[in-house]
């Protein structure tokens, strides 16, 4: 196994991100149970950024540079605006109120639709996991499935663990006005920061 790759992959995966907001979300909201069905959600929101990197659009935005500044600065956009709506409380981060309830569906098809519009997701699938794949490797369309089915299990992994701390420090966060106002704003400041290093990303 390549520490590079999982170096790597721990690491922007476990960066704050809408995917991670929206788990944190789910368990300060409802709980374990439905944190982890949110992480599950995220976790299948990266098939989508996973077959666009095996059917070759990875090697599209690498020979085009119009195509990929284009993705990069929609992703820089989409980022600013997360940060901007979570600033407000209306964001990913938002606290579902009391009494309010959602199907398992639909807290999936949630976590699915924001990691589907993730572009930290889009730069590692189409960016950098191609780097991951050595050039004489006999199987490349394989070697980069068992990556990415490593990446997604890690990446349900970490966000089970964030839904569940959040979980647990659930009655602690929302009883403070304070608390939650810093946790927003961390978030926010995060995409902001997110969307600088967006922005200068170079194929």
């Amino acid at each position: 196994m390549n520490l590079e790759f999982l170096t790597v992959s721990l690491l922007v995966i476990a960066s704050p991100g809408t995917g991670a907001a929206v788990t944190i979300a789910a368990g300060l909201s409802r709980g374990t149970r439905t944190s982890a069905i949110a992480a599950l959600g995220c976790t299948l929101g990266i098939v989508p950024h996973m077959l666009a990197a095996v059917t070759g659009l990875a090697a599209l935005l690498h020979a085009s540079s119009l195509a990929f500044e284009a993705v990069k600065f929609v992703g820089v956009a989409y980022l600013l605006y997360i940060a901007w709506m979570t600033w407000r409380e209306q964001g990913v981060l938002a606290i579902e109120p009391d009494g309010a309830t959602r199907s398992d569906g639909q807290v999936i098809r949630h976590a699915v639709l924001v990691n589907l519009l993730n572009p930290k997701l889009s730069m590692f699938f189409l960016a950098f996991l191609p780097q991951f794949i050595a050039p004489d490797e006999a199987a490349p369309t394989v070697a980069m499935l068992q990556l990415s089915a490593i990446f997604m299990a890690m990446t349900f992994a970490v966000f089970a663990l964030y839904g569940a701390f959040a979980a647990r420090m659930r009655e602690r966060v929302l009883g403070s006005p304070t608390a939650m106002a810093w946790l927003r704003r961390s978030f926010a400041l995060a995409f902001v920061g997110l969307s600088a290093k967006l922005a200068l990303t170079e194929r």
